[in-house]
């Protein structure tokens, strides 16, 4: 293993080692021709190209900002998660970067750009960022801090070696994240095509609202003054295992005891939970399908569908239709569709036969999204492996 140093060493005669600029909304346009690239543009190891800020040169001179080149390395200062870092592709406006992103320009004679970006986003390098985070309620690294990192430094060489390996593995993790999206696009363009838009209904089906196609049930918490309540007898689901690429639930954190189910609300299997209650408007009707009896919290409602309703139709209704769920939600920050609300939305009940159709498509995609997750996880486990076997020296 090469010879440890801090970050702030490595870069000793870097361009740029720096933070982002102090931008305030009164110094934005959005008429500018300066882009200010947000945190939310920093991905883990990928450039996101989100954010659509603004600020007129004039003013970015006037703040003497530092302007992005390609190649850049950014660093998050604050989650989630934090210190994760990507390279800055370039854009075709001139770019800067808001304070919370540390811009690293390395002495390219020195240090490869790809092996520091590598070495940042490790998991030894997180988890010696992680020690050196300041902040309660906000957590973020200082630029200091983050100089104090300790990193293995190779000779210029075989940074460009290791750092190509693991461009190499990890080309081919993005190229089985896309498959696994291509096919989630198939879904809902199947969906579209048989049965057209479920907020519009082009097609002409008999409408039905929720409550006369089903039972609706609106989830609880049991009484947290009673810790018998909680054990290990029946999952109980919230809202964040609802908002998951896969068509089913994830597996519950906390469960419920036998005890505690007797006074929880149950979905048996088959039934289709929606979140219905959530931080933001936009995780109002996540959908996801009970491979197994769950119990659940106030957050969501539960729908069990009659027979003249397949499951998998269901759950396509309600993820390619989320707007006409989310149309039914209250104005408020956080947004909210009653259980009344939910229940009175009218939804097409097409052909039992087609609904059929539809699901037998529906599981051939699951089959080739379960098949695609399995080989992202080995890709995943084996990126991991050659990231600690390259900081160690054994690539």
């Amino acid at each position: 293993m090469s010879d440890l140093m801090s970050i702030a060493d490595a870069l000793v005669d870097a361009e740029v080692f720096t933070d982002g600029d102090w931008v305030e909304s009164k110094d934005q346009d959005p008429d500018g021709d300066v882009r200010l690239t947000q945190l939310a543009d920093v991905g883990d190891g990928k450039w996101i190209n989100k954010s659509a800020r603004f600020l007129t040169s004039e003013k970015a001179e006037q703040l003497r900002c530092t302007y992005l080149k390609p190649g850049d390395l950014l660093v998050a200062r604050m989650p989630d998660p934090l210190g994760r870092c990507c390279i800055f592709p370039g854009d075709p406006m001139p770019c800067v970067t808001v304070v919370d992103v540390c811009v690293i320009r390395p002495d390219q004679q020195k240090v490869n750009n790809g092996y520091l970006m590598h070495v940042i986003n490790a998991p030894h390098g997180r988890q010696a960022i992680a020690r050196h985070i300041s902040g309660t309620t906000r957590q973020r690294i200082s630029r200091k801090n983050l100089g104090k990192i300790q990193i293995p430094l190779p000779p210029l060489a075989e940074q460009k070696r290791i750092a190509a390996i693991l461009d190499a593995a990890d080309i081919l993790r993005a190229k089985r994240r896309d498959s696994l999206a291509q096919l989630d696009i198939l879904f809902q363009s199947t969906f579209l095509n048989m049965f057209g838009d479920p907020a519009t209904n082009p097609m002409g089906w008999d409408l039905a609202k929720i409550g006369n196609c089903g039972k609706v049930v609106t989830g609880n918490t049991p009484s947290r003054k009673r810790p018998e309540y909680y054990g290990e007898h029946i999952e109980w689901i919230k809202s964040d295992n609802i908002n998951h690429p896969s068509f089913f639930l994830t597996t519950a954190t906390e469960s419920l005891s036998a005890e505690g189910k007797r006074v929880a609300r149950i979905a048996p299997e088959g039934s289709i939970l929606v979140t219905c209650i959530a931080g933001s408007p936009s995780c109002i009707g996540n959908v996801a399908i009970a491979n197994r009896e769950v119990t659940f919290n106030q957050q969501i409602n539960a729908f069990i569908p009659s027979e003249k309703l397949h499951m998998l139709y269901v759950f396509g209704l309600f993820w390619v239709g989320k707007k006409l769920i989310q149309s039914a939600s209250t104005n408020s920050m956080k947004g909210m569709v009653s259980k009344s609300a939910f229940s009175d939305l009218s939804i097409p009940i097409p052909p039992f036969d087609l609904q059929r159709r539809f699901a037998a498509i529906v599981e051939s995609i699951e089959q080739q999204k379960a098949s695609q997750s399995a080989h992202l996880a080995e890709l995943d486990t084996l990126f991991a492996s050659l990231q600690q076997r390259a900081f160690n020296g054994e690539l």
